[in-house]
């Protein structure tokens, strides 16, 4: 079954940068996608950035321009760049994956992280 495996995160001073990490393994063929969510306090989980299985990737208009996300194939790992991070950042971010194409409702994704704290303060 398929496993994604989180780490990074922390405190920032508003304006810092973080660097997130998400290993992947398990997958049963080669067309899925990665994507990256985010759950700030008392609210619903939303969507960050997609990682698409042809490569493209697409972001919240929330994030566009501060956070980026770059995939090394040869370990199968994401990796979310977070920079100019606001107070408003703040939350839990999930790694997820599901076959076949990305899509922004998170009930629709199959497989989830363990989620990894991010505090902007």
């Amino acid at each position: 079954h398929v496993q994604l495996v989180e780490s990074g995160g922390g405190s920032v001073q508003p304006g810092g940068s973080l660097r997130l990490s998400c290993a992947a393994s398990g997958f049963t063929h080669s067309t899925y996608c990665l994507g990256w969510f985010h759950q700030a306090p008392g609210k619903e989980r939303e969507k960050v950035a997609f990682y698409d299985t042809d490569g493209s990737t697409t972001y919240a208009h929330s994030v566009k321009g501060r956070f980026t996300v770059s995939k090394d194939s040869a370990k199968n790992t994401l990796y979310p760049q977070m920079d100019s991070l606001k107070p408003e950042d703040t939350g839990v971010y999930y790694c997820a994956s599901r076959y076949w194409y990305c899509v922004a409702d998170p009930a629709m994704w199959l497989s989830w992280g363990q989620g990894t704290q991010v505090t902007v303060s």
